[in-house]
């Protein structure tokens, strides 16, 4: 009787996520409820989802519930030596109740993650056309898996690939709709400017102001694109992130250095608090990063203002890095939507030129290397954008 209660409440729960995952097309989130609904419906330690990678064929981690991002997103998985493999390939559930007695186990990845896989129970994620990757549900507490586990597994699998199908297609088409329309306006501009050029009687210094806005368009044009390939090739995990360790005051000094001209030109000062700190992450994003939240502070900030770089040690071994400003601040109506894709603050939309793209991409690098980024202003009295990244 209490194993049939205990099946009534295992489905009961899986009715649930699947209404969950049905409605969450954010796919990162999506990824986080997948996992966590497989450890706590078939009672294991860990579960890890590896996905297919469209591009080259390779099975690659793409989140596990025992690890940080950057620990497993450069493990690539042989499809022809890993269990995962086998499933992906044959596009069947396995139990490996042993791994050690098992020919195909790849132990690379319990040796770069430090994890120790006893047992492991794989089925296929599938959509109506094929297959796009692998959950595994790891170390069974208190016993072997059954037949139940197997079925409740390739339920929770069926649910989670028609979810990650959706949330890919919508990302996709909420990128490119959101992209067009941004590319609709200098389109628009270049070809009222080309027309106007056609004039025959166009005053000489109308002439110039043309040919001003056609650079000024064109420049507009190629940091979109620009960004947009960026942002695409960060949200598609094709962009590789170097795990080095980075001092960080002399890259933050090579960003000032980059950035001084821009300051000097509106007499802002430029303070700088930076410890002696190493951090572990690719130099060249994290000094991206930090030039773009330069490049705004200075951007936004009043004439003779000041912007000030400090960094400190944070909690779980993290290192905070804080850029603040004393310009005009951000509305709370704005400040929610201000690390969203070509949003711009009404208030600075018409005053200041820019892509409305680099606080996504800050926003996508620093979470790469499993840190958060985020802003506090007071209208009137400046802003903080704020981020961390691992210490080493």
């Amino acid at each position: 009787m209490a194993d049939a209660e205990q099946q009534i409440e295992d489905y009961r729960k899986i009715l649930e996520i699947t209404k969950h995952l049905n409605s969450t097309l954010e796919y990162r989130t999506l990824l986080q409820q997948i996992v966590l609904a497989v450890v706590d419906v078939i009672k294991v330690e860990a579960c890890s989802i590896l996905l297919i990678d469209p591009s080259t064929g390779e099975l690659r981690f793409e989140i596990a519930s025992n690890l940080r991002p950057q620990e497993t997103e450069k493990i690539i998985v042989p499809m022809d030596r890993s269990i995962a493999g086998w499933i992906a390939s044959h596009g069947e559930p396995r139990v490996i109740e042993d791994v050690t007695k098992e020919p195909i186990h790849f132990r690379g990845i319990d040796k770069d993650i430090k994890f120790e896989t006893r047992n492991l129970l794989g089925v296929p994620l599938k959509t109506h056309t094929r297959v796009i990757g692998v959950v595994q549900a790891v170390n069974k507490i208190g016993g072997r898996f059954s037949g139940e586990d197997i079925n409740l597994l390739t339920i929770l699998a069926s649910q989670a690939s028609v979810a990650i199908e959706n949330a890919r297609l919508f990302m996709q088409s909420d990128f490119i709709s959101e992209m067009v329309h941004e590319l609709r306006t200098p389109l628009a501009a270049l070809k009222a400017s080309v027309n106007l050029l056609k004039r025959p009687n166009l005053p000489e210094d109308k002439r110039d102001e043309v040919h001003n806005l056609l650079a000024s368009e064109t420049d507009r044009l190629i940091s979109l694109t620009s960004d947009f390939l960026d942002l695409a090739r960060l949200e598609s995990g094709r962009a590789e992130i170097e795990r080095d360790v980075v001092d960080l005051y002399p890259l933050i000094r090579e960003c000032l250095t980059i950035v001084e001209p821009q300051a000097a030109g509106r007499e802002i000062e430029i303070n700088l608090d930076v410890p002696e700190a190493a951090v572990v992450g690719d130099k060249g994003k994290i000094k991206q990063v930090v030039l773009n939240l330069l490049t705004n502070a200075i951007k936004y900030n009043r004439p003779r203002g000041l912007v000030k770089v400090t960094a400190h040690s944070a909690d779980n071994g993290m290192v905070q890095v804080d850029v603040a400003d004393t310009g005009d601040g951000i509305s709370a109506d704005n400040l929610p939507n201000m690390f969203r894709k070509f949003f711009r603050a009404a208030d600075h939309a018409n005053r200041v030129q820019g892509t409305g793209l680099g606080l996504a991409i800050c926003r996508t690098i620093i979470e790469a290397h499993g840190g958060n980024i985020w802003v506090n202003s007071t209208p009137g009295s400046g802003s903080t954008f704020s981020f961390t990244v691992p210490a080493a």
